[in-house]
């Protein structure tokens, strides 16, 4: 099984909005719902570096604030040699957000490989931990 070219395409134009004139390493996100709407996201740079935010969540957080739900497939591409690899806090948003979605990660040479969350993030950090204060 290959990426869908329509969700490869949409992540490849989100890779093109980037804004990254720190590390000019531009990525894209497209994240396609049960509804087949499609969302992108692309890495938005900041001087202070730690107010950056990755791709995957900017087209993740833009699916919640658009009241779309059950997202089912994630491709996210980068100029890379293999496939790209979500950062931690990707990897945790897109556990938390996208469970059970298909992630494709990819580069912009058209290799492509498939996982799911569980295989980015074998052991998430989840609502139980630690528990809440007025939980037991």
């Amino acid at each position: 099984m290959s990426v869908p070219a329509d969700l490869f395409e949409a992540a490849l134009e989100a890779r093109r909005r980037a804004y990254a004139p720190y590390s000019h390493f531009q990525v894209g996100a497209a994240v396609r719902d049960r509804g087949g709407a499609i969302t992108i996201g692309c890495n938005v740079e900041n001087a202070s570096y730690g107010l950056c935010c990755c791709a995957e969540r900017v087209a993740l957080f833009d699916m919640v604030a658009a009241a779309r739900k059950e997202p089912v497939e994630i491709c996210v591409v980068a100029d890379v040699s293999g496939v790209v690899s979500p950062c931690g806090a990707c990897r945790q948003v897109i556990y938390e957000l996208a469970r059970d979605a298909v992630i494709w990660l990819c580069n912009t040479h058209g290799e492509s490989r498939q996982v799911l969350a569980a295989d980015l993030l074998p052991f998430p950090f989840t609502l139980n931990d630690p528990p809440a204060p007025d939980r037991p």
